[in-house]
């Protein structure tokens, strides 16, 4: 899933005389040998591992539900029950993801990826070996609570081990690594679910966790832990809050397409209940925050008003594309009568367009800057969706492909960028929290993307309404982070001034 840019440069392999300071957006951490460390050696085999664990988590994501009709016939399970085999994933990696990355700047970037690898596997292993739907729902959640942890702690770690000046073409080639996983997932999980069977989309994971394990034990820099102690009442209040809110928003809309035939949805008033809870939960939270001394969040943090614009930026992009994600596949099998393996190909130049350009575009941005990129992101994602609405009656090349094109385009000049820009907006001492934020603020706007898509969906020109939603969404995405302000460079071991 989530950013974007400035550098100051030391060593890169491919321009050794580059010494240039502050040039682009937003300026991150020094060096490290302004820090008085070595750039530490072999920075690709770390890249490695932070692509190989983060793949496991994009490739379950996509290679799963192509294996569900499999997995409920074997089990005799009912949809609700296969639902949550999706939704106890989900849940867990979006209430979790913020903790993650705070434990990784606590207990150390490498070591916390690792820890996680371990138990991604292992929880793979869980899932494969599941007797009953029930195991494999809780062995599911326990793979998005290791989820929560890999994904915060690749990136965080690719921050801290890439000089300023590299680190967006670094990130570019993560996030392109991710989509084109992403993008292999429903091949991969068909052919492995005819071939040898559900259990096989499971068993994929464990040697890619010992392989990344292996690889960060042998060439991972040492990490550098912040002196203080996690703050364990803090994690489950936010927890707590973020798993009410996000289990309420994957209730909302029309429950049909979810529940058995005949099954009632869920009242209005739990809803509306549940998500008061989280609510008061957060807030909860942020008085806690501001009394406990070892604050999971710093109210620094809050006060950055870089990361703060980065973050609502994040949350409008990523829920308007979730609002097209889910209205298309509607529109090609409903209204187009493709076969689901066609409409899967349908979202091909998006997943391509993204794992081929974002790390040329990453590289582009180590050299121009990351405004221009980030505002140039969402007005083309936004251009897009108007094209598709406005071409519901058009050809499948011309109302589908093209505008999945650039949408793939538009993504892959704003990916790296947008990741590189959060982690540069704050201490290096943070980064680990930062990722994590962004991460969770991304999936928290993936389910409400999808709740609102879905109740759009009901009624008539849904499908035109959703988009066009999506693109005022996508737009103010641009606008916010036009406006949002570049934060002074951060010092070594200091505070951002804004």
């Amino acid at each position: 899933m989530t950013t974007l840019a400035s550098q100051r440069a030391c060593h890169h392999e491919a321009q050794p005389f580059v010494e240039q300071c502050s040039r682009g957006v937003i300026d991150g951490q020094p060096c490290p040998r302004e820090l008085g460390r070595e750039v530490p050696p072999r920075r690709g085999m770390v890249l490695t591992a932070c692509v190989l664990a983060s793949s496991m988590a994009f490739i379950d994501a996509t290679a799963l539900p192509v294996a569900l009709p499999r997995l409920r016939a074997d089990f005799g399970a009912d949809l609700a029950s296969v639902q949550w085999v999706l939704n106890g994933y989900m849940l867990a990696l979006a209430s979790l993801t913020l903790i993650g990355g705070a434990l990784a700047d606590v207990y150390g970037k490498a070591r916390m990826l690792a820890l996680g690898c371990v138990l991604f596997g292992l929880a793979s292993a869980a899932c494969a070996l599941a007797p009953s739907s029930a195991w494999l729902i809780a062995a599911r959640v326990a793979q998005g609570a290791a989820a929560a942890i890999v994904t915060p702690a690749s990136l965080a770690l690719i921050g801290a081990t890439y000089p300023r000046a590299e680190r967006n073409r670094a990130i570019g080639i993560w996030a392109a690594a991710s989509a084109l996983t992403t993008a292999g997932g429903p091949v991969l999980g068909g052919w492995l679910t005819e071939t040898f069977g559900w259990p096989s989309v499971f068993w994929i994971n464990p040697p890619i966790a010992v392989v990344a394990v292996g690889v960060l034990l042998a060439f991972a820099p040492k990490d550098d832990r912040i002196q203080r102690r996690f703050d364990v009442i803090g994690a489950a209040i936010l927890a707590s809050a973020l798993g009410a809110l996000a289990w309420a928003l994957s209730q909302i809309g029309p429950s049909d397409a979810r529940a058995p035939a005949g099954a009632p949805a869920a009242p209005g008033t739990v809803l509306t209940i549940v998500a008061g809870l989280g609510i008061v939960g957060l807030a909860v939270y942020a008085l806690w925050e501001r009394r406990s001394k070892h604050p999971m969040t710093p109210p620094r943090l809050v006060e950055n008003r870089a990361f703060l614009g980065l973050n609502v930026a994040t949350l409008m992009i990523y829920g308007a594309v979730s609002i097209m994600f889910f209205l298309l596949p509607f529109d090609l099998v409903d209204r187009r009568a493709l076969p689901a393996t066609d409409a899967g190909v349908a979202f091909l130049p998006f997943a391509l367009g993204v794992g081929l350009l974002s790390g040329v575009f990453g590289g582009l941005a180590d050299k121009i800057g990351a405004r221009a990129m980030l505002i140039a992101g969402p007005t083309g994602a936004a251009l897009a969706y108007i094209w598709m609405a406005l071409s519901q009656e058009q050809s499948l090349m011309l109302g589908v492909i093209g505008p999945m094109t650039l949408l793939g385009l538009s993504f892959a000049v704003l990916v790296a960028p947008l990741t590189e820009s959060v982690l540069s907006s704050v201490d290096q001492t943070d980064e680990g929290l930062a990722s994590g934020i962004n991460n969770a603020a991304s999936r928290i706007a993936q389910l409400a993307g999808v709740a609102l898509a879905a109740g759009v969906a009901s009624f008539e020109s849904g499908y035109e309404v959703g988009l066009a939603i999506a693109a005022m969404t996508s737009i103010g995405g641009a606008f916010t982070i036009a406006i949002t302000p570049t934060p002074a460079a951060v010092k070594a071991g200091g505070s951002e001034a804004v």
